[in-house]
């Protein structure tokens, strides 16, 4: 073997992040406590135009202790689409790993990934994504919590890993998608769609932070999904994942149900019983979460906007999605 190739890795982890400084250090300091021997992985950090201690952080960190660390510092924001196709074209391992800059890793997380992409050939990884136990307990009416645990269908680049050579003939992720959201389901339906498979790998686990956007951030995290929709104009095969074909999320469509509710009852009365379903299922989201029934209203204008993000992008796109 040539000494080239005895110092290769075997793997790339790849990041992409943006003013999040501190989540970052947090998953930067678990991968540098990977079981995996430094020497056989690399991390790649693309700085998306950060204006937080980002780039400080990361200047810091590139001469210490752990896997060689590559950053690449943009000046403008391009979005995930944009740095991740940055970061991958700069990986020098044949597997590329991708997690995000608000999760943490097990230890065994790059092992995992990589028994089950030997003992599977030629295919892509999707690991299991947990939410942080040490955050469980705040979840509240402004937070995001992300899990996945099983395969597919939107194969969130959190925990995902492609063969580089996949992702030189795809082309790598769509950067037609601005924003976050549906540019790694893009990716991985292109995949399917040319005859690749994937496999899932329950025990390579990272553990997504419960992230609290406060009351006016989550509401614009509802309205951010627009371009998102774009996916199913992209991948009509995606439509089976929608509830009756139409709607994206079940809220939607109990909210959708409700409102025609409201409006019928001026003229039969009863028809507000339509309202029910959903007033239910807003107060087991309050329950489940563990906080105040009062905050009904407040999730239920996050509704209206969410779903007032997904009909506005699937007008855009020409594909109906509530």
């Amino acid at each position: 073997m040539r000494a080239e190739d005895e110092s290769r890795p075997v793997v790339s982890v790849v990041v992409a992040t943006r003013n999040r400084a501190a989540l970052l250090q947090r998953l930067l300091a678990s991968l540098r406590r990977q079981a995996l021997p430094a020497d056989r992985f690399e991390l790649i950090v693309v700085d998306d135009g950060s204006e937080d201690e980002t780039a400080s952080l990361l200047e810091a960190m590139r001469d210490g202790a752990g896997p060689r660390l590559k950053v690449f510092s943009r000046q403008t924001r391009g979005g995930p689409a944009v740095a991740r196709n940055q970061g991958w074209r700069a990986a020098r391992a044949p597997l590329v790993a991708f997690t995000d800059d608000d999760c943490e890793v097990a230890r065994e997380w790059l092992q995992e990934i990589l028994a089950a992409a030997s003992a599977d050939g030629d295919s892509a990884i999707q690991g299991q994504t947990l939410s942080r136990p040490e955050e469980r307990d705040a979840v509240g009416p402004f937070s995001r919590v992300l899990e996945v645990t099983n395969l597919g269908p939107h194969y969130q680049t959190c925990n995902i890993a492609y063969p580089k050579e996949w992702l030189e003939e795809l082309g790598g992720f769509d950067e037609r998608y601005p924003l976050p959201g549906g540019e790694d389901t893009d990716l991985a339906w292109r995949a399917l769609k040319t005859g690749h498979r994937f496999v899932f790998a329950p025990r390579a686990v990272v553990y997504h932070g419960i992230v609290d956007y406060g009351p006016v951030g989550k509401l614009r995290w509802g309205l951010h999904w627009a371009e998102s929709m774009r996916v199913f104009a992209d991948h009509p095969e995606l439509r089976r994942e929608l509830l009756l074909g139409v709607f994206w999320k079940k809220p939607h469509a109990l909210l959708a149900l409700a409102l025609g509710g409201v409006i019928a009852a001026r003229w039969f009365r009863p028809a507000l019983l339509l309202a029910l379903p959903y007033a239910r299922e807003l107060r087991g989201r309050c329950l489940g979460g563990g906080y105040s029934l009062a905050w009904m209203p407040y999730l239920a204008l996050y509704d209206c906007l969410e779903t007032s993000a997904a009909v506005t992008g699937s007008l855009r796109h020409r594909t109906l999605v509530i």
